[in-house]
């Protein structure tokens, strides 16, 4: 598939996926998450590729925001609709699916731009980038998921102080808060991500999707995280990277897992 405004190319089992509208600082609007949804469910079934990474074109920003022109002048009914069928259709998708996602944050991140790379299973970021939700600036809150999910990563008294304030944090901040796992300079960040992506390719990918599942079950209301925990572990026993890592564990040697 050809697309307007983003770029998705793979390579030694990463699917490197970039937000590609620098005249706009990389801002979401309907195209833009459409394609990205389509991408990434495209990337998710491709067999080959075993880690995502997520970033924005250019050095001034992962993705600067929603493009507030396309809702200025939507209703009640339509605001809704425009957060639950962003929420499904990419940032709820993108945080369940099977294959890990690495958010590379290279300068700005803001609004829907942070609530896109906190749907990623993890971030790193560059020295340059700057985070936030300033919807309250605008008269709106965050409608991307990012209510729940800052507070998840970052915990409620700073989530509400960003949120109620819409300012920016820097790079070292949102590392200290354990918003971002790596801060790294701008030409470093791709190169990390790979690295790090290249370790998670030696583990069972089909553990690894296992553990995303028990992982997230944890912040699912009514669910138990413990007994999906055991689901997925149990699950787990069945599978023929299983009967391999513990084979070449026994045998003292690397183990060959092909997902399945």
């Amino acid at each position: 598939m050809t697309y307007e405004n983003i770029l998705s190319n793979f390579s030694n089992g990463i699917t490197t996926i970039t937000v590609n509208r620098p005249s706009k600082l990389n801002a979401l609007n309907k195209v833009t998450i459409e394609e990205l949804h389509h991408a990434f469910k495209e990337a998710n079934s491709h067999k080959e590729t075993k880690v995502i990474i997520l970033t924005g074109y250019g050095e001034k920003a992962f993705v600067a925001g929603a493009d507030i022109s396309e809702f200025a002048n939507f209703s009640v009914e339509n605001g809704g609709k425009l957060a639950a069928n962003g929420q499904e259709l990419l940032f709820n998708f993108i945080e369940n699916l099977d294959t890990p996602v690495i958010a590379a944050v290279n300068g700005f991140a803001l609004g829907g731009g942070l609530e896109l790379a906190m749907s990623a299973h993890f971030r790193i970021a560059s020295d340059n980038a700057k985070m936030g939700l300033p919807e309250t600036s605008l008269g709106v809150i965050p409608g991307y998921g990012g209510t729940q999910r800052l507070p998840q990563l970052i915990g409620k008294g700073r989530a509400m102080e960003l949120v109620m304030t819409a300012g920016m944090i820097d790079a070292a901040t949102a590392l200290n808060y354990g918003l971002v796992n790596h801060v790294v300079s701008l030409e470093e960040l791709l190169p990390l991500a790979e690295k790090i992506a290249g370790k998670i390719m030696r583990n069972s990918s089909v553990a690894i999707s296992k553990a995303i599942k028990a992982v997230n079950a944890n912040f699912i209301d009514g669910v138990s995280g413990y007994e999906v925990e055991i689901e997925q572990f149990g699950a787990c026993f069945g599978t023929a990277d299983f009967k391999e890592g513990t084979t070449a564990f026994l045998e003292k040697r690397k183990a060959d897992f092909k997902g399945h």
